[in-house]
């Protein structure tokens, strides 16, 4: 998570280990309430002698854990940038193989026919995210008798 990286960037080498776990703990908390505690724990733990690492973090923590706000079911997927970067990979793998595109549009071919490929894989074959489990949150959200939080 580049989160993670981001605050490890502005951390001693002495405490890396530490705060890495610290930071493990509040990003990967079940709910908000965990998350918010361990926030909070992790700054008086660490602001006199990680400075900068506490700056980075409070800089940040809100934007990562929004996460938390979705069903648990997604916050693997939705927590990584692993389907972009595998999405670039294959775009990268197969310009290699064209090396010299005659002009923009043929790139831009290459690139959307890719993209559909992507997108009729995940539809048909196997789904990234299972649309029925957003739904079915999405209609209790704010329903106050299953208790469902939100953020």
């Amino acid at each position: 998570m580049h989160f993670l990286r981001n605050v490890l960037d502005h951390t001693s080498s002495k405490n890396r280990k530490e705060i890495a776990e610290y930071l493990k703990a509040v990003l990967y908390a079940y709910n908000a309430e965990t998350a918010k505690e361990l926030s909070e724990q992790f700054i008086s733990k660490f602001e006199k002698t990680a400075k900068k690492a506490v700056t980075c973090f409070e800089d940040g923590i809100g934007d990562a854990l929004t996460i938390l706000a979705y069903p648990l079911e997604y916050r693997q997927r939705l927590r990584t940038s692993n389907m972009a970067e595998r999405i670039n990979e294959e775009i990268r793998r197969r310009e290699k193989v064209i090396r010299i595109f005659p002009n923009e549009d043929a790139a831009i071919r290459l690139i959307g026919a890719l993209i559909a490929d992507f997108h009729d894989n995940w539809i048909t074959d196997k789904r990234y995210l299972k649309m029925d489990i957003y739904h079915e949150w999405k209609k209790h959200i704010n329903d106050p008798e299953k208790k469902v939080i939100n953020l």
